[in-house]
């Protein structure tokens, strides 16, 4: 069974169990980086475009979402609605920070250099795009709820120090929010591998954007036993509830990786949606295998873009 005294092994060496132990494997069912800048100089801007404004009605950015727990059950659509509805374009990243000798070519898939990460968030505001968060994104999934035109969301995993120091302040100057999944056993966690403590995490909620939870370790949620559904999601969502005020209702699998019978669980442990990369949503629990792609480190930001679009037209 695991335990405590051997995860923070896995924490150590956070980044290198991404790439070797899983995250590679998510690219594979999305679009490899150099398949990706070829597919690019094909895609119709056009289409692009349109694609992208199919799941919205005009609606005001700033308009604030309702709490989910507000919304009455006999309100909220069933799995088939939900599946019907268009899909909204999520962005997850991990590093924000400038490649360094040691970075292997499959790290530099998941660590975006300042520039590229600047010029895609450029790319997105001239482009017309509104980010929205878990909250907006779940009433327009459960109700209809319009979002404004042109929606994205930009997500945020591990809770790396870097994304608080480098990609907040490039968000900031769009007006951008972002939903941050935080990896509690890392919180102010310093060295090689710097994390966020406390308070920029408080900072980041007391802001408008978004703090969920992304287990204790980045332990594989498909190989939970035991006491691992509480140490991996009932601990972290009450340390982050106690951190920010707010209640901590979005989860994000670590590795993308989830399996049937962990979504009862998840919903179980009071959250109202969950994560994944790039695999299909699950039929009956679509609220909790909502997709998201992994903006390439070695990708143009004219390939995000259209990568984008295509994953979720």
């Amino acid at each position: 069974m695991f335990t405590r005294q051997i995860t923070p092994l896995v924490t150590a060496v956070c980044l290198s169990v991404l790439i070797a132990s899983g995250l590679s494997s998510c690219q594979s069912k999305g679009t490899a980086a150099t398949e990706a800048e070829k597919s690019a100089t094909s895609a119709d801007p056009a289409t692009a475009d349109k694609a992208a404004d199919a799941s919205t009605t005009p609606a005001s950015a700033t308009t604030p979402a309702p709490d989910p727990s507000s919304i009455p059950a006999d309100k909220v659509a069933n799995a088939a609605a939900i599946l019907a509805r268009p899909q909204v374009p999520i962005l997850c990243y991990h590093q924000i920070r400038d490649w360094r000798p040691k970075d292997s070519q499959s790290a530099k898939d998941y660590i975006i250099p300042t520039a590229a990460f600047r010029e895609q968030m450029q790319m997105l505001a001239d482009s017309g795009y509104h980010t929205v968060l878990p909250d907006q994104l779940y009433a327009y999934l459960t109700t209809g709820a319009p979002l404004p035109s042109k929606p994205v969301m930009l997500t945020f995993d591990d809770g790396d120090l870097d994304q608080y120091e480098t990609a907040v302040p490039i968000l900031d100057k769009h007006g951008f929010k972002g939903a941050f999944f935080i990896m509690t056993v890392a919180i102010g966690r310093r060295g090689k591998q710097p994390y966020m403590d406390k308070a920029q995490i408080k900072d980041l909620s007391d802001r408008g954007h978004l703090i969920g939870a992304h287990t204790w370790d980045h332990h594989n949620v498909k190989k939970y036993q035991g006491d691992d559904w509480k140490i991996q999601l009932e601990e972290p969502k009450a340390k982050l509830e106690a951190i920010t005020g707010k209640p901590v209702k979005y989860f994000a699998y670590p590795f993308g990786l989830w399996n049937k019978e962990a979504l009862p669980e998840i919903k179980k442990r009071g959250y109202v949606a969950a994560f994944t990369l790039a695999d299909k949503r699950d039929d009956s629990m679509p609220l909790f295998t909502v997709r998201r792609i992994i903006a390439g480190g070695q990708w143009k930001a004219k390939t995000m873009y259209r990568n984008m679009i295509q994953s979720f037209d």
